[in-house]
C-alpha cells in the first residue's frame, strides 16, 4: 500500500512479531474482514473458526470466557455478556417458551425477582417462588408446566444458604433444568456443575472482575442444545460484552484468588466485631454459628464461606442515614465484589422495586445493611465500623 495521503484512511497491517504479548491485546474492532464470501459461509457454517462482527462474539470475549470456563469445573463454552442481568435474560429467554412455569428462590437478586414475577408474565411465562432453604417448598411448587428452577446459592443480601444437594436432586428426579446463580459464591468456594448444576451465571461485574470498572456477566449450560439456545438469544438481543470492559475484567480476573481469600479472611473478623457492638439487632454471616444455615453452610462450602456480612439495625431509615453518614471513607454504593469493602442498604437500593411488606417478608427492613468486604486492613475496617455505629 502507498503511504501517500490520500491512502492514510485505508488499515495498516498489524506489525508481525517473532515475540508475543504478555498481556492480551484489546480488540476493540466492531466488525473482521473476510477473504471471500467462500471463507465467510465457512466461518458462518462452523467449518472455520473466525470473527465476523462483534455482536456474534470477538476475541476479548473468548478469552475471559475461556478463563472462567477453567475457574467454573465442568464448564465449556461459557458466554460473556453485557451484566449479569444480560445473562439471566439470555437464559430465561433462550430455554423458555410462552406457557412455561419456573421455579424461583425467594430471595433472589432484587432485579431477577422483578424478571420472574413483572416481565416474563407479560410473556407468558409464569413463575413462582418458594423459600431455597426448604427443598420440600421447591419441590411443591412444582406444576406440569415448571421447567426450570432459578436459585442462588446464597441469597442477596439476606445471606441464607439454599439446600442445593436436595434440591440438586428434585431437578434431576423431575426433569427440571437447575440454574444456579452463583455470584456470590463464585467457583472459589462452590463449584456448581460438580453438585448438579445444568445452568451457571455469574455477575462478572462482582467478585471476579473486582475492581467495579467492568460490567459483565456470564453464563454457561452443560448441554449444547442449551448453549446454541442462550447464545442466540445473546447474538438475537445484543447481549453481547464491550471488548474493553472484557479486557478489563480479565486484569481483574488474575488477582481473583488473591483478593476473594484476604476479602473472606477480613469478612470473618469483621462480622464478629460488628456482632458487639451497640445498636445491633443481628448480624448474618455464614461462618458464624449463630447463622441459621450455619451447618448447611458449612456442609456445602467447607470453610469458604465467603466476603459479605449483613446486619440489622436496631432503628430504622434515620439509624440507617446516621450510620452511612459517620462513615465517609466507607464507600455507600450499591454494589459488591469490589477491591474496596462497600455497604449498601437494600431498600434503598436493590430491593427498592419491592413493596415495603415484601421486603419485611424476606427479613429486609429500613436497618438491614449489607456488606461486601475488601481486602484493606482489618483494624481500619473495624474502626470504621466502630464509628458508625457509635453515631447512632
Amino acid at each position: 500500500m502507498s503511504d501517500t495521503p490520500d491512502n492514510l484512511v485505508r488499515r495498516t497491517p498489524w506489525p508481525q512479531s517473532i515475540s508475543r504479548a504478555v498481556v492480551t491485546p484489546l480488540q476493540p474492532s466492531v466488525v473482521y474482514a473476510s477473504p471471500d464470501p467462500d471463507t465467510l459461509d465457512a466461518q458462518y457454517e462452523g467449518r472455520e473458526h473466525g470473527y465476523t462482527y462483534s455482536r456474534e462474539g470477538h476475541p476479548n470475549a473468548s478469552v475471559l470466557a475461556a478463563k472462567i470456563d477453567a475457574l467454573e469445573t465442568g464448564a465449556e463454552g461459557g458466554f460473556v455478556t453485557a451484566s449479569g442481568m444480560a445473562a439471566v435474560t439470555a437464559t430465561m429467554l433462550g430455554l423458555l417458551d410462552t406457557g412455561d412455569h419456573i421455579i424461583g428462590g425467594d430471595q433472589l437478586y432484587g432485579r431477577s425477582l422483578r424478571m420472574l414475577t413483572q416481565d416474563l408474565p407479560r410473556l407468558g411465562i409464569t413463575a413462582t417462588l418458594a423459600d431455597p432453604t426448604d427443598a420440600a417448598a421447591i419441590e411443591a411448587a412444582i406444576t406440569p408446566k415448571t421447567r426450570l428452577i432459578l436459585v442462588e446459592v446464597v441469597s442477596n443480601p439476606t445471606l441464607r444458604v439454599a439446600d442445593m444437594e436436595a434440591i440438586a436432586e428434585i431437578a434431576k428426579r423431575r426433569g427440571l433444568i437447575l440454574v444456579v446463580d452463583n455470584t456470590f459464591t463464585t467457583p472459589r468456594a462452590y463449584r456448581a456443575f460438580e453438585h448438579g448444576a445444568d445452568v451457571v451465571i455469574h455477575s462478572v461485574t462482582k467478585l471476579l472482575a473486582g475492581h467495579s470498572d467492568a460490567m459483565l456477566g456470564y453464563v454457561c449450560a452443560r448441554s449444547p442444545e442449551h448453549r446454541t439456545a442462550i447464545e442466540g438469544t445473546i447474538v438475537t438481543l445484543g447481549l453481547t460484552p464491550s471488548p474493553y470492559d472484557c479486557w478489563m475484567a480479565e486484569r481483574g480476573l488474575m488477582s481473583f484468588h488473591l483478593r476473594y481469600d484476604r476479602a473472606e479472611e477480613n469478612a470473618a473478623a469483621l462480622a464478629d466485631h460488628i456482632a458487639g457492638l451497640q445498636g445491633l439487632r443481628q448480624v448474618l454471616y455464614p461462618g458464624r454459628p449463630d447463622h441459621p444455615d450455619h451447618n448447611r453452610a458449612g456442609a456445602l462450602l467447607g470453610p469458604r464461606f465467603g466476603n459479605m456480612v449483613s446486619f440489622v439495625l436496631d432503628g430504622g431509615r434515620a439509624e440507617a442515614n446516621a450510620l452511612s453518614r459517620a462513615m465517609p471513607n466507607m464507600a455507600f454504593a450499591p454494589t459488591l465484589g469490589d477491591i474496596g469493602t462497600t455497604l449498601s442498604h437494600a431498600a434503598s437500593s436493590s430491593h427498592r422495586g419491592l413493596t415495603e411488606e415484601g421486603r419485611a417478608k424476606l427479613g429486609i427492613s429500613e436497618g438491614f445493611f449489607r456488606v461486601s468486604v475488601g481486602v484493606e486492613d482489618i483494624e481500619l475496617l473495624k474502626a470504621e465500623f466502630t464509628r458508625g455505629f457509635a453515631a447512632l
